[in-house]
C-alpha cells in the first residue's frame, strides 16, 4: 500500500513539474509581449534626453568660453593703447556685448537664421518662430546665446582698430549696424541656410563650383567681417595725432602695458577652445567626441605655429624677437585655422598657422607704411587678412576636398569666392556707415580731447588715478 501511494505521488509531482515547465516560458513570452513596447519606448526617451542634455551642456559651456574672450579682447586692446584712453576702450568692449546681446535677440537672430535666400525673416523677439525654423535638437534659448557671443566677437574687433580717437556716441551707433545688419546678413549666407551654403541641386554654388563654401567656426563669418569693418573704419577716421610725420613716415606709438596684452592673448587662446570645438554643437556620440578632440588639437597647433613663425619673422625683419608681434602671431594662427579646423590634418593646421603668422607681420607693415592706415592693435591684419587667408588655405589643406590632397580646384575656388563676397559686403557696408556717420555728426573727437585723453572727456573718469 505504501509503495503504491508513493509511486502515485511521484507521478503527480512529475505531472505538476511538467506543467510548470511548459507554462513558465509561455508566461515569460506573455509578459514580454505586454511590456515590450513601453520598456523600449521609455529607454529610447531616456537616452534621447541624456544625449540632448549632454549636447546642451557642451554648447552652453562653449558659449561661456567664447564669452570669456570678451575680457581677452578688452585686455589686448587696453594693453596696446595709451593709459589716457584705457577706460574708453574698456567701456567699448562692455558696450559691444551689452548692445549686441539685446539687438541680436531682438532682430539679428532672425535675420541670420530665419527663412530666406539673401537674408532671413525678422523674428522681433519671438523665439517660438525661430524654434520652428531651426531644428537642431537643442533648446532655442541656448542656441541663441551661443550665436550671440559670436556676434559680439565680430563687433568688438572694430573697437581696437579705431581706438584713441573715436567719439563714444558714434561707437554706439555703428555697433548697432554691425549687430543688426552687417554680421547677420553675411552670417545668413554662410551659416543660416543662405546661398553660399546651399548645396541643393541646381543651387548657385553647386552649379558654379560643384560644392559649397565652408567656414566651420568663423574665420570669414566672424573675424574677417570684423577685420574689414575695422580697416575701413580706421581709414575713414584717419590716423592718430603724431602717428605720421611731415615726411609721411610712420612713428611708433607704444601701448602702455604688454603685460595686459599678453594676459589678454592667453585668455583669447583659452576661449578659442570654446569658439572652435564648440561649433560642433554636440558631444554625446563617438563621432562628435572625435571631431571635438580633432578641432582642439588643430586649433592649438595653429596657435603655436602662428606665434613661433611670427616671432621668427619679426626677429629676422627687425633684428629683435618682438613680443607684441608674437602675441598677434598667436591670434593670427587661431583666426586662420578657425575656418577649416575640422577638415585639416594636424600638419595642415601647423602650415596654416605658420603662413598666417608670417603674413600678419608683413600685413601690419603694409597697412601702416604703405596704406597709411593707423590700426593701433593690428586688428585689420590679424582678423581681416588672416581670416580670409585661413579660409582660402582650407581649400588647399582640407584632407578630402583640398587641392593638395587631390581634391581639385573646385573647393579652393568656392572658398576664394566666399571670402571675396563676404569681404566686399563687410567693407562696402562699413564704408557707407562710417562715411554717413562722419558726414552727419563726425566720427572723431576734437584734437584737444585726443591729445589729453578720451577717458576724462568722454567718461569723466580715468582707468589710472
Amino acid at each position: 500500500m505504501d509503495t503504491t501511494n508513493r509511486k502515485g505521488m511521484e507521478k503527480l509531482y512529475l505531472k505538476r513539474l511538467f506543467i510548470l515547465l511548459f507554462l513558465f516560458p509561455a508566461s515569460l513570452w506573455a509578459q514580454d509581449a505586454l511590456s515590450e513596447t513601453p520598456v523600449r519606448s521609455t529607454d529610447t526617451e531616456a537616452i534621447n534626453e541624456i544625449v540632448t542634455g549632454l549636447n546642451t551642456v557642451w554648447m552652453l559651456l562653449a558659449a561661456m568660453l567664447v564669452f570669456f574672450m570678451q575680457p581677452g579682447f578688452a585686455l589686448v586692446e587696453a594693453g596696446f593703447i595709451r593709459t589716457k584712453n584705457t577706460a574708453n576702450v574698456l567701456m567699448k568692449n562692455l558696450i559691444d556685448f551689452m548692445f549686441g546681446s539685446i539687438l541680436f535677440w531682438f532682430i539679428g537672430f532672425g535675420l541670420m537664421f530665419g527663412v530666406g535666400g539673401f537674408v532671413g525673416t525678422p523674428h522681433f523677439f519671438n523665439l517660438d518662430i525661430m524654434d520652428k525654423v531651426i531644428d537642431n535638437g537643442l533648446p532655442i534659448e541656448g542656441f541663441l546665446i551661443f550665436q550671440t557671443v559670436f556676434c559680439a566677437t565680430a563687433a568688438t574687433i572694430v573697437s581696437g582698430a579705431m581706438a584713441e580717437r573715436t567719439k563714444f556716441s558714434m561707437y554706439l551707433v555703428y555697433t548697432i549696424f554691425i549687430s543688426v545688419l552687417i554680421y547677420p546678413v553675411s552670417g545668413h549666407w554662410t551659416w543660416g541656410g543662405g546661398w553660399l551654403m546651399n548645396g541643393e541641386e541646381n543651387s548657385f554654388m553647386t552649379n558654379i563650383f560643384g560644392t559649397t563654401f565652408h567656414d566651420f567656426a568663423g574665420s570669414t563669418v566672424v573675424h574677417s567681417v570684423g577685420g574689414w569693418i575695422a580697416l575701413v573704419g580706421a581709414a575713414v577716421l584717419g590716423p592718430r595725432i603724431g602717428k605720421y610725420g611731415k615726411d609721411g613716415r610712420s612713428k611708433a606709438i607704444p601701448g602702455h602695458s604688454l603685460t595686459l596684452a599678453c594676459l589678454g592673448v592667453f585668455i583669447l587662446w583659452f576661449g578659442w577652445f570654446g569658439f572652435n570645438p564648440g561649433s560642433q554643437l554636440a558631444a554625446a556620440t563617438g563621432t562628435d567626441q572625435t571631431v571635438i578632440s580633432h578641432v582642439f588639437l588643430t586649433t592649438n597647433l595653429a596657435a603655436c605655429a602662428g606665434g613661433f613663425f611670427a616671432l621668427t619673422a619679426s626677429w629676422i625683419k627687425y633684428g629683435k624677437p618682438s613680443l607684441s608681434l608674437t602675441l598677434n602671431g598667436v591670434l593670427a594662427g587661431l583666426v586662420g585655422v578657425t575656418a577649416g579646423c575640422d577638415l585639416v590634418s594636424p600638419f595642415g593646421a601647423v602650415m596654416i598657422g605658420a603662413i598666417c603668422g608670417i603674413v600678419m607681420i608683413f600685413s601690419v607693415d603694409f597697412i601702416d607704411h604703405i596704406l597709411k592706415i593707423d590700426d593701433p592693435v593690428g586688428a585689420s591684419s590679424v582678423h581681416g587678412v588672416c581670416g580670409c587667408l585661413g579660409t582660402i588655405l582650407t581649400g588647399l589643406f582640407a584632407t578630402e576636398e583640398g587641392l593638395l590632397y587631390g581634391g581639385g580646384y573646385n573647393f579652393l575656388l568656392a572658398q576664394l569666392f566666399g571670402t571675396t563676397v563676404v569681404g566686399c559686403w563687410a567693407a562696402g557696408m562699413g564704408y557707407l556707415i562710417f562715411k554717413g556717420l562722419d558726414k552727419i555728426h563726425g566720427l572723431r573727437v576734437p584734437n584737444r580731447i585726443e591729445e589729453e585723453g578720451l577717458d576724462i572727456y568722454e567718461h569723466g573718469e580715468s582707468a589710472y588715478n
